[in-house]
């Protein structure tokens, strides 16, 4: 997969995310996240996070994460610098949306995803009738 070209440089005051980015560092990550989302009125939020080249599950996890936190300030993220294997990842998670890059609209809808419900469609089994065996025990 060809990189697109390269962003603009985050505004001053985002978040940075450093690598390698392990389960321990969300905590302390999402804290300052909320200190920097109380100081500035920037949303979605920029978080860069060209470090993190060779993501992983973990790196994943995180960034949902401090997507939730923002979210709770009703405020969102949107990630600046991302590679294409983090592109690429958050595809595959299904997170792409949730957890936007670069630039582009962001969608009106919580966390950026539009919920809905389909009925389920199945066929009625016809002429079918349950057989209990002597040695079946009760449910």
């Amino acid at each position: 997969m060809v990189d697109p070209p390269e962003e603009p440089t985050p505004p001053t005051g985002a978040l940075i995310v450093y690598a390698p980015l392990v389960r321990a560092d969300v905590p302390g990550l999402c804290a300052r996240l909320l200190e920097l989302l109380h100081g500035d009125a920037a949303d979605p939020f920029p978080c860069d996070v060209r470090a993190l080249t060779h993501p992983d599950l973990a790196a994943i996890e995180a960034l949902a994460r401090l997507q939730l936190t923002a979210r709770g300030l009703d405020r969102r993220i949107r990630l600046h610098g991302a590679s294409g294997e983090l592109r690429d990842l958050l595809t595959l998670t299904g997170l792409d949306e949730i957890v936007p890059t670069g630039p582009g609209p962001l969608r009106s809808g919580p966390l950026g995803v539009e919920c809905r419900r389909e009925a389920e469609q199945r066929e009625q089994m016809r002429d079918v009738e349950e057989r209990v065996e002597a040695d079946d025990l009760p449910l």
